[in-house]
């Protein structure tokens, strides 16, 4: 079979559902998938008749509501086609009803307070907007996927997929009345694109299981960095390492047969590292979509010999993993209004809309912030490799300069060719296509799109989606609001225009930065601003209890204050438990392995002096008295570990761990490889 008959061969879409059900079922169900509307009851046991058949020709004898519970994965719980019948057999049967809701077990799933361990029901319910798909597993196992939303009993929001569709109906509606007030085309129907490119690690199996550090927490919490690794920049973009390939070529086409429209892979910064990025689509479809390109990745990787690791900072010292969040609106019109238009009346919706953008992450930061934030990405993000934990927008020398011209008064011009004409006689030209890449900002305007850097690789991007979605739909909100009032009081449209553009620029013009976001002359400028450096987790996570932001997303309807609360409980658990995993782990393979080797050296070196007591050894004695020096060291550090574990405070904990690790790192140094009990990172890094 070519890859073009291949490409969503496992997916229940139009192609497939053609072949399944009637014309008249095949329009309704493909309405309500492009739509969102609810499902017509009447058509749900054809749906899934149709929808069992063709799982069943691909082998699937079981079915599963996929969804993604609050711990950040994802969930499934298979149940058979296959029911008895009354003469001692089976027959295959899957109704409407079992297609659009199920019930599984939601005791175990963090609920944050939501609801009590004892109040074990849950729902989940599919998400037509998002196809149907097969997985086949290891020994050609498969089962039929329908995405689904996941509730409590009571209706509370207990995944990350019904906050996300919430907030596409908040901004959608805002697109709908700037369409309306910029008097364009309102055939097609609007939504949001999403690119997410994957960054992630492969290492060999056996060497991984060597690792209990890896293995139980996603990051080598002791280690050296090797003499070579990132910095001859020789691995970024560089030849493929055939295995890898051949590992590559696996994923794509299994991403391909699921309908993931894989387009790049290559090399990243770190030996051992690497990307891999889609074809941007709808944004419900595109987290969906990285939800199982991460699963993919680790059940391909296996095969090959390798486990991916996806954590955000595995090996210290090296580039750490994130996951490039591409985000933009296309209208009603069918068009990326982020992309300056070809008439001057759409260069001043463009204005429009980036201006709001602008408005709405300057006055939500702290929740953008919070959105990214855990206890892997906190490794990450500040550091030299990685947008600053200060929020602040990129938008390339060619805007910056119009938006400094309309907060002064009457732009009349604007650096750099390929120039468009602006719609309103009082505004510049536009640029096309005349904007860099700063790869040390958060949130960087990439020419017809926004790029928020800052998430981590191993977080699901539906938390990120629904702060820029919920954020930029209160911005357009308030200022659409502010042109009708303009408008009905008589104000020429131009006019009121370029009053509004000009205040939110001069409100918010403190969010842009188009500089060296690693430097610290950044950090001072940005204090000076008054912008928010949130470093930790704990800190950034308390915008969740800001009441305007609980103000935010109940207006919108998007999470009520209990279930904001519920976010901010669980984020705060998983953040200390992560914490002490990693500090209990730390301490087994201190005091376990990296210990007991550092005595047994330290006496080698000791007994190596002894021998030779009519030989000048001045050096050798500084040798052990040095390595002595470390032991006893480590040794202290370990039991400050065990203190700071028994405090139960996770900042005591983190501290505690660097210290060890750094006399524990201080050994690696000096102790002969071969008895060295942990794998290095050059073992790992040149695969």
């Amino acid at each position: 079979m070519s890859i073009q008959d291949d490409f969503g061969s496992l997916v229940f879409n139009a192609k497939t559902m053609s072949k399944y059900l009637s014309s008249e079922t095949y329009q309704s169900l493909l309405a309500t998938m492009h739509n969102g509307t609810d499902l017509n009851p009447s058509i749900a046991d054809e749906v899934a008749e149709g929808m069992k058949n063709w799982a069943m020709d691909h082998g699937a004898t079981h079915f599963t509501h996929w969804f993604q519970p609050l711990n950040g994965t994802t969930a499934e719980k298979h149940d058979s086609f296959f029911n008895p019948d009354y003469d001692g057999g089976v027959i295959a049967s899957f109704s409407g009803k079992e297609l659009s809701q199920g019930e599984p077990d939601a005791s175990s799933f963090p609920s944050g307070g939501l609801r009590a361990t004892f109040e074990a029901r849950g729902y989940t319910a599919w998400d037509p907007t998002s196809p149907a798909f097969i997985r086949k597993d290891e020994g050609n196992v498969s089962v039929l996927c329908i995405p689904s939303v996941f509730c409590g009993y009571h209706g509370e929001a207990l995944d990350k997929k019904t906050p996300l569709l919430r907030s596409q109906a908040a901004i959608i509606k805002q697109i709908y009345r700037v369409a309306k007030l910029f008097n364009l085309p309102m055939d097609k129907r609007p939504f949001i694109t999403l690119g997410a490119e994957q960054e992630y690690f492969l290492i060999d199996t056996n060497l991984y299981k060597m690792r209990l550090d890896l293995m139980q927490t996603g990051r080598t919490l002791f280690g050296i960095r090797p003499a070579r690794h990132q910095q001859m920049e020789d691995h970024y973009f560089g030849k493929i390492n055939p295995r890898v390939l051949s590992f590559m070529a696996d994923v794509d086409h299994e991403l391909w047969k699921l309908g993931i429209p894989a387009k790049t892979r290559h090399n990243e910064v770190s030996p051992a590292q690497f990307e891999f990025a889609p074809v941007f689509e709808e944004q419900n479809l595109a987290v969906d979509h990285n939800m199982l390109t991460m699963s993919v990745l680790q059940s391909i990787a296996e095969r090959h010999g390798f486990i991916c690791i996806t954590h955000e900072k595995p090996f210290a010292g090296v580039n750490g993993s994130g996951k490039h969040n591409n985000w933009s609106i296309t209208g009603p019109d069918g068009k990326n209004w982020l992309t300056p238009g070809k008439t001057p009346h759409e260069n001043a919706k463009f204005l429009f809309v980036l201006v709001a953008i602008i408005k709405a992450v300057d006055t939500y930061a702290p929740l953008i912030r919070a959105a990214v934030a855990s206890a892997g990405n906190d490794h990450r993000l500040g550091a030299n490799e990685a947008p600053p934990a200060i929020v602040s927008i990129f938008l390339g020398e060619q805007l910056t300069d119009i938006i400094n011209q309309l907060e002064c008064g009457t732009p009349k011009s604007s650096k750099c060719g390929g120039l468009l004409e602006i719609g309103v006689s009082s505004l510049p030209k536009l640029p096309k296509d005349a904007t860099d890449r700063n790869r040390t900002s958060p949130f960087a305007f990439t020419g017809n799109k926004f790029e928020l850097r800052a998430v981590g690789s191993e977080q699901s991007c539906a938390s990120s989606n629904t702060v820029l979605n919920l954020s930029v739909a209160s911005a357009l909100d308030d200022m659409i609001t502010e042109m009708e009032k303009a408008i009905a009081a008589g104000e020429d449209f131009n006019f009121a225009l370029q009053k509004i553009l000009q205040k939110e620029i001069k409100a918010h013009k403190r969010i842009l930065f188009d500089g060296n976001g690693y430097s610290n002359e950044w950090r001072e400028e940005a204090a000076r601003r008054g912008l928010p450096n949130l470093k930790s987790t704990p800190d950034a996570i308390e915008a969740f209890k800001d009441p305007k932001i609980i103000a935010l997303f109940e207006k919108y309807n998007v999470l009520s204050e209990k279930e904001l609360n519920s976010r901010y409980a669980i984020a705060k658990e998983t953040y200390e438990l992560v914490v002490t995993m990693e500090a209990e782990c730390a301490l087994m393979l201190a005091k376990t392995m990296i210990l007991p080797v550092g005595i047994s050296y330290a006496a080698e070196l000791a007994n190596s002096l002894a021998s030779l007591s009519n030989v000048e050894h001045s050096a050798l004695q500084k040798m052990v008295e040095s390595t002595a020096s470390l032991v006893n060291s480590l040794i202290e550090s370990i039991e400050g570990l065990e203190s700071a574990i028994k405090s139960g405070h996770a900042d005591q904990m983190l501290s505690a761990m660097e210290k060890t690790r750094h006399f524990a790192d201080e050994l690696e140094a000096v102790v002969p490889d071969n008895q060295w009990p942990l794998p290095s990172y050059a073992d790992m890094f040149f695969i």
